[in-house]
């Protein structure tokens, strides 16, 4: 029996893949047989969380975070022994937008930053003084922000001088994890295509990028072999020796988290938007061919591998900032820990009528005006305002986000393309999955893939391991539809109209 996207062992169908995904608040390890679906009481997970500071930075201990992970896998694995299951192969679905910078012995020199830090808000004002940003997007894939490498790398060369002559090259976590596990130096096409410094149709670093900020070719992750659709390695010294069942199994180079969940959520062509809320929110599309011929300011497009590229927008402020508003707001001990009491409280509430306005952007804006210095900000407030109304506010104002990169989305997908919604945040409020429809005025789908990234990042691996010829061999089922309220919808204009008009003040200050 399948249930929440699990599968009992006795209908758990071989090869099994081991899949580790990497997100920003949680590492995750668990089985998958070649169906896809996950093998009950073979996950294991572990929290963690960057640590940020006043400035504005998001940073962690890149040697303690590839501890943690690995942990998981030996829990997993652990769990796989019992089983007596074995083991063909380890994918890996990692976070984007990473940096930090490892010496010649191959150990972490700087933090690993990640892309909520917006301490180089300064130097992206600087590369819009110096480059042509429509030109560069329209290379890279990516404006000009502090969540990319360009800003980051040319913050690091002012404020962190020693850091910058030390470092022999500089990696995102996905390579820093295939250096120290499998002693390979190299980036997959997804990881670097995120990145700011990568020409998405020459497959190839940016050199005109490069130049300017000083790199050489040898600081920057060579990349794998373009007509690899997703190269392997095996696991090498001391991981070996810990990891014995997973010794001459392919370990798949680490996919960004955004592709994978696309490909999870059964959105691998373009009449299926993705839409996801986990500690940050995202809506895009993910198709086989080339990237747009003309890429709109507010989205960004990346790659899953050679043959698919990725076209979205991502807003910094998912369920993170609703975590923010849970422990922070005055709910009561007791409340503050009920879920399902804070839903029922939440939805008691009509749209719109707590009379606030939000801009959720406590972890900055990238999608749609890509503001690195942009701030939260709550007006209306009164002596009778209630924490439940700033909550409420707070998920409708993210909802009038994900309506400004739908509405920009218009250029690459057909406007009756299905939206499929995953990740924990929306699994857990219904009301906000609801919320959603009702602002953008569309139904949404809710996926069955509770876990979409893990399971796009195994179909991946078993499509290369030729175990499924096309990714929906595999497909998804939907669990749930909500549809659009037209009474809701037309007063949550009047929300979004007030947030755009608060939001274009401060902009002018």
């Amino acid at each position: 029996m399948i249930s929440d996207g699990l599968v009992e062992l006795g209908l758990a169908r071989a090869p099994f893949v081991l899949t580790l995904d990497i997100g920003t608040s949680s590492g995750r390890a668990a089985l998958l047989d070649a169906d896809g679906r996950e093998v009950e009481a073979t996950r294991a997970r572990v929290e963690w969380s960057f640590e940020t500071t006043r400035e504005g930075g998001a940073e962690v201990d890149a040697e303690w975070l590839l501890e943690q992970q690995a942990r998981v896998v030996d829990e997993t694995l652990e769990r796989v022994r019992s089983l007596n299951l074995q083991v063909e192969a380890v994918a890996v679905s990692c976070f984007w937008h990473s940096l930090v910078g490892v010496d010649a012995g191959r150990r972490a020199l700087t933090p690993l930053y990640g892309w909520a830090d917006t301490r180089a808000a300064s130097e992206v004002e600087e590369l819009r003084g110096r480059f042509d940003e429509r030109a560069v997007h329209a290379r890279t894939g990516c404006r000009f922000h502090a969540s990319y490498w360009p800003a980051k790398l040319l913050w690091l060369r002012r404020e962190r001088p020693q850091a910058w002559r030390d470092s022999a090259r500089w990696l995102s976590f996905g390579e820093f994890l295939a250096l120290r596990i499998c002693g390979v130096e190299a980036a997959s096409l997804s990881q670097a295509s995120a990145t700011g410094l990568f020409d998405q149709s020459r497959l190839a670093w940016d050199d005109e990028l490069r130049d300017a900020l000083g790199l050489s070719v040898n600081q920057l992750p060579p990349l794998l072999p373009a007509d690899e659709a997703n190269a392997a390695f095996n696991v090498a010294g001391a991981y070996a020796a810990r990891w014995p069942q997973l010794r001459a199994r392919p370990w798949f180079a680490a996919v960004g988290d955004g592709a994978t969940n696309n490909i999870g959520a059964g959105c691998v062509n373009k009449n299926s938007l993705a839409l996801m809320i986990g500690t940050s929110g995202a809506m895009r599309v993910l198709y086989e061919g080339a990237p747009p011929a003309a890429l709109p300011d507010s989205l960004w497009c990346y790659r899953a591998d050679r043959r698919r590229v990725t076209v979205g927008g991502a807003l910094s402020d998912g369920g993170g900032l609703y975590e923010w508003m849970r422990e922070s707001l005055n709910f009561g001990a007791a409340r503050a820990n009920d879920e399902d009491g804070i839903e029922r409280e939440l939805s008691a509430l009509r749209p719109d009528a707590h009379g606030l306005t939000i801009l959720p952007f406590w972890t900055g804006e990238r999608s749609t005006n890509w503001n690195s210095r942009a701030r939260g900000a709550i007006t209306g407030l009164k002596l009778h305002t209630r924490p439940v109304e700033i909550m409420r506010a707070a998920m409708e104002a993210v909802a009038y986000r994900f309506a400004h990169i739908l509405g920009a989305l218009a250029h690459v997908a057909p406007a009756d393309a299905e939206i499929r919604a995953s990740g924990g945040a929306l699994a857990a409020s219904p009301l906000w999955a609801q919320m959603i429809a009702d602002v953008i005025a569309r139904p949404v789908h809710l996926s069955d893939a509770r876990e979409a990234s893990s399971r796009g990042a195994a179909l991946l691996a078993l499509e290369s391991l030729g175990v499924i010829d096309q990714l929906t061999d595999a497909p998804v089922a939907l669990v749930r539809t909500f549809e659009p309220d037209m009474e809701a919808h037309a007063l949550y204009r009047a929300g979004a109209e007030r947030q755009e008009i608060v939001y274009q003040s401060l902009l002018r200050d």
